[in-house]
Parts: structure tokens; C-alpha cells; sequence
């Protein structure tokens, strides 16, 4: 049993069940800014964002980039839907550079083809960015 002073935390790609542990606390974006989650937190359902999900467990701090999804609080769990995690030590550099680039030198021709480059660039700083502050 969590103890009041305790978060569950469930992250969930589409492959598999990535987390289900207990957390001190979390942050995470949504995709209009980052939110703290402490223990006792109103509920919430929110759109992810891109970027870092970082939280503290009882054997330190641990990060993962995240890709866009979904938020549910609710009581003491915290479930994050996404489509892409990976812990931040596992990020590869050279294919986030690799993405960036072609992403830049990409010309894209209708609406679609601009917010998937925009979206690939910014994916990919994000990605670079975590990588190297840790």
C-alpha cells in the first residue's frame, strides 16, 4: 500500500507498461507548460507535451523524455499515456542530430508537411537539450 506521503506512478507506451512504482514527486509538460505533482494533488486529465518527466523515488532522481499523450490524477496514482519514453541516458545523440538536420533541410509544401517539421525540430532540440544538461 502507498503511504500518504507517496505517489504511484504508471507510464504507459503503446508497446508496454515502462513504470508502475511509487514516486515522491513528479514533473512533467503538458502541452501548455510543466506541472509539479506533489502527493495530495487535485485531480487532472491533461494533454502531454514534449519533453522531460522527471521524478524522485526513494533511490534518487530518475528522467525520461517523453513525447506527447495523455495525464490522469486521480488519488494517489499518476498515469501518463505516451507515445514515446525512454530514460535520458538513453537518448542517442547522433540519430537526434540526424533527425534534426534532415528536419531542417526538409522543404516542406502544404500545412501538414510544416507542423511535422516543426514538430521534428523541436522533438529533437528537446531531445539534444536533456541529453546534454544530464
Amino acid at each position: 500500500m502507498i503511504a500518504a506521503t507517496e505517489l504511484r506512478l504508471v507510464l504507459v507506451t503503446p508497446e508496454k507498461t515502462l513504470l508502475d512504482q511509487p514516486v515522491k514527486s513528479l514533473r512533467f509538460p503538458l502541452f501548455d507548460g510543466q506541472i509539479g505533482v506533489l502527493p495530495g494533488r487535485a485531480p487532472l486529465v491533461g494533454r502531454l507535451g514534449t519533453g522531460e518527466l522527471k521524478f524522485e523515488t526513494a533511490a534518487g532522481a530518475e528522467r525520461y523524455f517523453i513525447d506527447g499523450g495523455f495525464a490522469q490524477i486521480k488519488g494517489a496514482a499518476v498515469t501518463l499515456l505516451t507515445s514515446l519514453a525512454i530514460p535520458v541516458s538513453a537518448i542517442d545523440v547522433q540519430k537526434a542530430r540526424q533527425e534534426l538536420e534532415a528536419a531542417q533541410s526538409s522543404r516542406p509544401t502544404d500545412d501538414a508537411g510544416f507542423a511535422h517539421k516543426a514538430r521534428t525540430i523541436e522533438r529533437a532540440q528537446k531531445m539534444l537539450g536533456l541529453r546534454e544538461r544530464h
